[in-house]
């Protein structure tokens, strides 16, 4: 098939505590808000859009010193939240840090 790669700037709202898989792997869920302007068909339009997200392995891991307010940038892909769902969930192959609200 083709591409699935996301690159999506926000402000971390929610972030569950790092947990354990069954087969011991740290995973993390957490919410990413997003606002901006994007042009569509020549015309400026404000963008606002609250992303589920989840960080599985290494990214899990790394997440643990974020928390709600920490603006990041997220890379990563869309797959279904289930194999019975058809909701989306950017899965996190790797996060950057913009500015936390203490050092804003």
């Amino acid at each position: 098939m083709g591409c699935n790669t996301v690159e999506l700037s926000g402000r971390v709202i929610e972030i569950e505590p790092v947990r354990h898989t069954p087969a011991g792997m740290p995973v993390v869920h957490f919410t990413v808000a997003h606002v901006s302007t994007q042009m569509e068909a020549g015309h400026e339009r404000r963008v606002e859009c609250e992303v589920k997200a989840v960080a599985l392995g290494e990214p899990a891991a790394s997440m643990a010193r974020l928390k709600a307010g920490d603006e990041i940038t997220v890379h990563g892909f869309l797959n279904r939240k289930n194999r019975m769902s058809a909701q989306l969930v950017l899965h996190a192959i790797r996060t950057e840090l913009l500015k936390d609200r203490d050092h804003a």
